[in-house]
């Protein structure tokens, strides 16, 4: 009876505790969306992230930029991506005819345009001047797997001068490097989008890529196949075409596909 009484509060203690089963409280609950997105478009998104999450706190949208064709071979080895925002369209028809995303959701949502860039001061006037002694180092993204670099060597093929620029040609890894290239005066001129020129304060836009000289700079957005969130996935791309989103791009330079 003694150790039956020493007993007594203890299991009281054990009753009254909560279970380890216990749900947690619902309105703690939060959904993470990952979206993978061009370099290019970092500035926009991340201001966007702020207006869409005070309208839904319960969805944490968490960010992975750099270049459109990296970002691509993430998603097709694997990587856990619910949303895709390229600076490319065929990056994103290789993810297509792989399966990789979804096609019924993918939409074309914003255009840009391509600048040469120097630094302030520069003896550089033109395109044609990356051909003189004006420019001794010219950045551009890596074509094969940047954007921005295949656009850049279709507007100096266009123009002739793609070949006899080869021993000056300093290639990067996204068009922010190219920029930043250019900002340290690394490099005597740059090919960037518009959009980047205009967050920098520390270039010059000398001249903008003829319209015909390239291919139409246009950004395709889609979900992964392999997405976990796929409704709020959804709600995320239909923020992105809303009012509010459309003035935040439109703000940092880019157009919206008519």
């Amino acid at each position: 009876m003694r150790y039956f009484a020493l007993l007594l509060p203890l299991l009281g203690a054990i009753a009254c505790a909560p279970s380890a089963s216990t749900p947690s409280n619902p309105e703690s609950a939060t959904t993470t969306l990952t979206v993978s997105a061009a370099a290019s478009v970092q500035d926009a998104l991340r201001d966007i992230q702020v207006a869409y999450q005070a309208e839904s706190p319960e969805v944490t949208v968490v960010y992975n930029f750099g270049s459109s064709g990296s970002l691509a071979q993430q998603i097709a080895q694997g990587a856990p991506v619910d949303i895709f925002l390229s600076a490319s369209q065929p990056w994103m028809d290789r993810l297509a005819a792989e399966g990789a995303i979804r096609e019924a959701s993918r939409r074309d949502l914003l255009q840009n345009v391509m600048v040469l860039v120097a630094p302030a001061d520069s003896a550089i006037a033109s395109f044609e001047d990356l051909g003189t002694d004006a420019a001794d180092k010219v950045a551009v993204g890596e074509p094969d797997s940047v954007p921005a670099g295949g656009y850049a060597k279709e507007v100096l093929t266009t123009l002739g001068l793609f070949e006899a620029l080869q021993p000056k040609l300093v290639f990067a890894k996204d068009v922010r490097q190219v920029l930043s290239y250019v900002e340290t005066g690394n490099v005597d001129a740059g090919l960037v989008y518009a959009t980047d020129a205009q967050i920098s304060g520390g270039v010059e836009v000398l001249a903008t890529a003829p319209p015909d000289s390239h291919a139409p700079i246009v950004y395709p957005v889609a979900i992964a196949q392999d997405s976990a969130q796929v409704a709020v996935a959804e709600d995320f791309l239909t923020f992105l075409s809303t009012d509010t989103a459309t003035e935040i791009f439109q703000d940092y330079g880019f157009s919206r596909v008519d």
